[in-house]
């Protein structure tokens, strides 16, 4: 299955470990001296204890893959946590952790061919998957404990692009996403404070799979409309509408189209 990639490419490789680097210090920062047992209301019955063990093994996990440049999908996921024996030293034993982690990634060729269950079959897949992962994650713990989130502007639409762009690959972990096929439809994103950047993606359901294309008319498909639906918002907003931390029918975005098309798409798209 080849999807096309478009409005372009990830960012530089550095940006992603200043990305891990900085967003694992302000998860860890929410959640020093707050209630290990509180509920995340974003993450169904997950405490903060839960979401940080969560955030601190994916990026060790990741490590692991990377160390080992797998070249196909590993068949354990054993993995040397130290976990404290405290809840209250976690947000520690996360900070700790992503010194080795990013160490690691220093060294660590982004080009280096190996597998990844996503679109782009090089290491810099899981770098890149992995800033996204802490940063929706330190979203969490911050609207967990009543602190105010902003996200980068560029680093948002990135993350937009890369949710995108792997979504279609997604089935092993995220069966319902067999559901988004179609005969056509089309919906558009666009980020209202990243014009000037080409920041928009056009997502087509077909009968046997979907994804991104040319968001130009003259590029479309022979016969085939544009968009059916379209959604406008800030970069910010609209990762956390891909991620499911906010609904399409919030005020932040502009909406039009067929909605039902939308509600579809977001019942199917969960990460």
């Amino acid at each position: 299955m080849t999807i096309a990639h478009f409005p372009g490419h990830p960012l530089p490789y550095d940006r992603y470990l200043e990305a891990i680097e900085r967003e694992t210090a302000r998860f860890a920062a929410a959640i020093t001296a707050e209630d290990p047992t509180a509920a995340v209301p974003t993450c169904p019955d997950w405490t903060l204890a839960d979401l940080t063990g969560h955030l601190g093994t994916v990026q060790r996990w990741f490590s692991v893959l990377l160390t080992r440049v797998v070249q196909e999908p590993p068949r354990e996921r054993t993995v040397e946590l130290g976990l404290p024996e405290r809840e209250d030293a976690l947000a520690e034993w996360l900070s700790t952790g992503v010194s080795e982690v990013l160490a690691l990634l220093r060294t660590t060729d982004p080009d280096a061919p190996m597998w990844a269950w996503g679109a782009d079959q090089r290491a810099r897949f899981w770098v890149r998957r992995m800033a996204f992962e802490t940063l929706v994650h330190r979203v969490d713990a911050e609207r967990t404990v009543g602190r105010t989130s902003d996200i980068d502007a560029t680093l948002a639409a990135d993350g937009v692009d890369e949710f995108l762009v792997n979504l279609p690959y997604a089935g092993s972990f995220a069966p319902d996403v067999a559901n988004l096929r179609g005969n056509g439809e089309a919906i558009r994103f666009e980020c209202t404070d990243r014009e000037s950047d080409g920041d928009t993606w056009v997502v087509r359901l077909r009968p046997d799979t979907f994804g991104i294309e040319p968001e130009r008319a003259e590029e479309a498909p022979s016969g085939q409309t544009l968009e059916h639906a379209k959604v406008r918002g800030r970069a910010a907003d609209l990762l956390l509408l891909m991620y499911g931390r906010l609904t399409y029918d919030s005020r932040a975005f502009e909406v039009s189209g067929d909605e039902r098309l939308l509600t579809r798409w977001f019942s199917h798209s969960a990460f």
